[in-house]
């Protein structure tokens, strides 16, 4: 038997026995697919297309031109990348060469990986406790390597004296830094002799004695120091939140990015970037620049005295002088045209020839760059396609390394395939580039074609042309065809709940393609999600694009994650946003801001707020004081100022002790007055998370009580006077509930209105094409490259309305059901209570794999029975049912 792959855009044949030891069951031969996305998505984090990885990587040895499997992304992207690739368990987020080139270290999620340069294969794994921090890095003269933890440490590994092959290196000793500091870039000054270390919570920098390992000063810097450059005598230090603001200035009076006031703008996104410069003789800042958004990586400039930033937030380098003044900023991305998205993350210099290669994160391509003599802006060269979301790059004399955080999609085995996968299962990739295919000229150009194609640009740029017409000679239709074009929507609810997967709640959905044993929600626990699926659609198709809630949220208001919040996966450290650290949001906004900016108006419920009950009630106390129709008064807490103001202040957001059923009433008071006073909001955006589970009461009840909320939703604007001219688009946060049979990332969107189309629609949707038909209803132009390179959802209408009102069904399950009494139960019911308990239900979603995972299996064996095998083998981002789906090639997606 025989696989196929793509290599150079040729096809190519390699017998089974070489590959992973798994058949490739699909092969792409074109440049990007729009409709098959979703096979390509799941295929990246599921197992049809396995990677190079260390165990295979020497198949790949007398292959005279490396090769990769083209994957896709759940974000709509495919990948293509170049060179070859190693990839393993992690979320590489930085790399540094060894000084002879014999090594090369990457910085991942939980270990240091160290590869072997002469036979490309991983040669050590090392254990990093805690977490790594967001960067940082540095190789001494010595050999010695400084990697910065998350336990506020600098680990420093030497090399092994007694050589062994499998650990060439070994911790020879952790220097301990401030408490609470969160380390990240390092910097060793010329004689070896000192470390400066980036204290990211701190916003200082540390001076490290390497004979005594002891702190000698803390130089102050500005907001969430990211990297350190040393040149001649002054040391560079990316600010990511740019100055410590005045009194005076605006920040987030409610959500400081770790404790730290950081400048905002009236969106609430962090504002300003700097770059602090020190003197290394007295130790003190002697400059500190402005340049643009999230300053974070840099290398030595292309003139003297001088270094170049990458502003990750605002698709621009920065060049800085060590004797201050402005610094110059150049726009960087595959087309001027594009909006926000391309997000430069890192940059190395190619040495000795004026060259430099910076990694687009957006785009999942390195720019080669070529600078000038002056301070002009550097000429672009090309393109390189990399894997997904490169992070780090670096070189030696004959290549170029690309760390590439999520590589080719979290598909690594970490354990036995009985145990289950899960969308944790990280696969990050280090790429390999021969410097003289940079040099051939046939071989960039053909390589920048191809990231113009996979980066979708010419889709992108459709995506924000207008209609040439009148909008009075077009017909409004749901989804308009171009912007300008009039919808039959006037009003769009927006409703986004917590964590499930299409499985758990459709599973028994025999008309879609579901698992009946997967299903945890069946029909008789959420009658009304079955109803309105049935009456207006059912998508078997629909994936989300993040993994958890820090992500998720991002993915569902924003249309893009940063790198920032893409390199925290560490651990978190600095934050777990949920609307609480202006750093992590992108520089192109939220939904709301592109609504309200095109004048119309908007109305919140629950997004972005920790509510607290008060006097610490309970939930079984909150329903009872519900049940007597007794007022609760919860405190709100938005971390948004724009946000607060726009949101409704007795609607109570995250906290699972609060019954949706509660906050429907709420909202319905609201909607009623609204009708009455026919001065209904254009966009309103609702959260109902007790879909979540795990908060006071059965899980049965918790998602009993979800699914009669969202009915009473519809049921109450399908009786309205709105509902003729309303959609309500219903999806998830993330999918980080458990297991799915196609795969983990598939999720639930329901797309309910008088003009919704009945019947199985099994056409890729995922969150951003959500947010791309919402704004083209209202004929608002993408927020940014992301959402903007989505098909919109007009396959989900029909041109005739059916206006008939929807009813809600009443509830089969109590929603106030509690577990029995400690007598009554098993041992093996409270060996899993006791479990529940460690899970840290205060926050939108756990940070560690295991307390999510804890919380799936409670669920599966307390609906379930608490002796019933719990199906791991169908958990995470598996893919295995893809072959099923009966997917085909669109030959006329492939445009661009």
């Amino acid at each position: 038997m025989f696989a196929q792959q793509l290599t150079n855009n040729k096809l190519n044949y390699m017998p089974l026995a070489r590959l992973v030891p798994r058949i490739c069951r699909m092969v792409f031969t074109c440049a990007l697919f729009v409709i098959l996305t979703v096979a390509g998505m799941s295929v990246t984090l599921g197992s049809l297309f396995p990677s190079p990885s260390p165990a295979c990587s020497a198949a790949f040895q007398d292959e005279p031109t490396p090769r990769v499997n083209e994957q896709l992304t759940p974000t709509g992207r495919a990948l293509r990348p170049a060179g070859d690739l190693i990839s393993f368990y992690g979320r590489p987020v930085d790399l540094r060469l060894s000084v002879d080139g014999r090594w090369l270290f990457a910085k991942s999620k939980d270990s240091i990986e160290v590869m072997d340069t002469q036979t490309w294969a991983i040669a050590q794994s090392i254990s990093s406790p805690g977490g790594t921090s967001l960067w940082g890095m540095a190789v001494g003269a010595d050999h010695r390597l400084y990697v910065t933890n998350a336990t506020s440490q600098v680990h420093v590994f030497a090399p092994n004296p007694e050589n062994p092959p499998t650990a060439p290196f070994v911790l020879e000793r952790s220097i301990q830094l401030a408490e609470d500091s969160f380390p990240s870039g390092v910097a060793l000054s010329e004689d070896q002799a000192t470390l400066y270390v980036c204290l990211s919570k701190k916003n200082a920098v540390a001076v490290v004695d390497l004979t005594t390992n002891q702190v000698t000063k803390s130089i102050d810097v500005g907001v969430a120091p990211l990297d350190l450059v040393r040149r001649q005598s002054t040391l560079f230090v990316s600010n990511m939140g740019g100055k410590r603001p005045q009194a005076e200035e605006p920040t987030a009076p409610t959500a400081p990015s770790a404790d730290t006031p950081t400048l905002v703008d009236e969106r609430g996104v962090a504002s300003h970037g700097t770059v602090s410069m020190i003197d290394l003789e007295s130790q003190q800042v002697i400059h500190e620049t402005r340049v643009k958004l999230q300053p974070s990586t840099m290398a030595v400039g292309w003139q003297d005295d001088s270094i170049v930033v990458c502003n990750s937030n605002d698709d621009s380098l920065s060049l800085v002088h060590a004797g201050g003044g402005p610094a110059s900023t150049f726009v960087l991305k595959p087309d001027p045209k594009l909006g926000f998205g391309s997000m430069p993350s890192a940059i190395t210099a190619l040495d000795g020839t004026g060259r430099y290669a910076v990694t687009l994160a957006g785009n999942n391509a390195v720019a080669i760059l070529q600078a000038g003599a002056d301070a002009s802006a550097p000429s672009t060269l090309g393109f390189v396609p990399t894997a997904w979301y490169p992070s780090a790059v670096i070189h030696d004399a004959k290549y170029l390394y690309v760390a590439c955080i999520k590589g080719l999609g979290a598909r690594s085995e970490r354990r036995p395939l009985e145990q289950g996968r899960n969308s944790h299962d990280h696969f990050g990739s280090i790429q390999r580039i021969r410097l003289t295919d940079l040099d051939d000229k046939v071989t960039l150009e053909q390589w920048t074609r191809n990231v113009l194609e996979l980066a979708k640009v010419k889709s992108i740029l459709g995506a924000n042309e207008r209609s040439l017409e009148s909008s009075q000679d077009v017909k409004p239709r749901p989804v308009p065809a171009k912007l300008g074009e009039p919808s039959v929507f006037k009003h769009v609810f927006y409703v986004i709940k917590e964590n499930r997967t299409f499985d758990q709640v459709f599973g028994d959905l025999p008309e879609a393609r579901g698992m009946p044993e997967l299903c945890l929600f069946p029909e008789k626990i959420t009658p009304n999600h079955h109803a309105l699926a049935r009456r207006f659609g059912i998508l078997d198709n629909y994936y989300c694009n993040g993994v958890l809630s820090a992500d998720g949220h991002s993915w569902a208001t924003e249309g893009n994650v940063t790198p920032y919040l893409e390199r925290a996966f560490g651990g978190f450290n600095r934050s777990y946003t949920f609307g609480d650290d202006p750093l992590t949001y992108s520089s192109s906004g939220f939904v709301w801001d592109h609504v309200l900016a095109a004048g119309y108006s908007f109305r919140n419920y629950g997004e972005f707020d920790y509510a607290t009950p008060p006097d610490g009630m309970k939930y079984q106390d909150i329903w009872n004081t519900y049940e007597r129709g007794e007022a609760i008064e919860f405190k709100q807490k938005i971390g948004v100022e724009k946000l607060r103001r726009y949101s409704a202040p007795n609607y109570p957001g995250w906290n699972m002790v609060i019954p949706d059923v509660l906050r429907m009433d709420r909202f319905l008071q609201e909607f009623r007055q609204f009708e009455a006073d026919g001065n209904l909001p254009n966009f309103i955006l609702i959260y109902l998370p007790q879909d979540h589970c795990g908060g006071g009461v059965t899980t049965e009840s918790h998602m009993a009580d979800n699914d009669l909320a969202l009915g009473r939703l519809v049921e109450a604007v399908s009786n309205s006077k709105y509902w003729k001219d309303s959609v309500i688009l219903v999806n998830e946060d993330d999918p980080q509930g458990g297991y799915d049979h196609v795969d983990g990332h598939r999720s639930l969107c329901l797309v309910i209105s008088a003009y919704s189309k009945p019947g199985v629609n099994s056409q890729f949707c995922n969150q951003t094409s959500v947010l791309r038909t919402m704004l083209q209803i209202f004929g608002v132009p993408p927020m940014n490259q992301q959402d903007a390179s989505m098909p919109l959802m007009s396959h989900c209408f029909q041109e005739t309305p059916d206006l008939q009102p929807y009813k809600a069904l009443a509830a089969n399950v109590p929603m106030n059901q509690s577990a029995p009494a400690e007598e009554e139960q098993s041992a093996l019911e409270k060996h899993w209570r006791g479990i529940l308990a460690t899970v840290p239900i205060q926050r939108t979603g756990m940070k560690t794999p295991v307390d999510e995972e804890n919380l799936n299996r409670f669920m599966w064996h307390e609906v379930k029975g608490w002796t019933t095998t719990y199906p791991a083998e169908w958990s995470g981002p598996h893919g295995r049912g893809l072959s099923g789906l009966g997917l085909q090639h669109d030959p006329h997606a492939a445009r661009d």
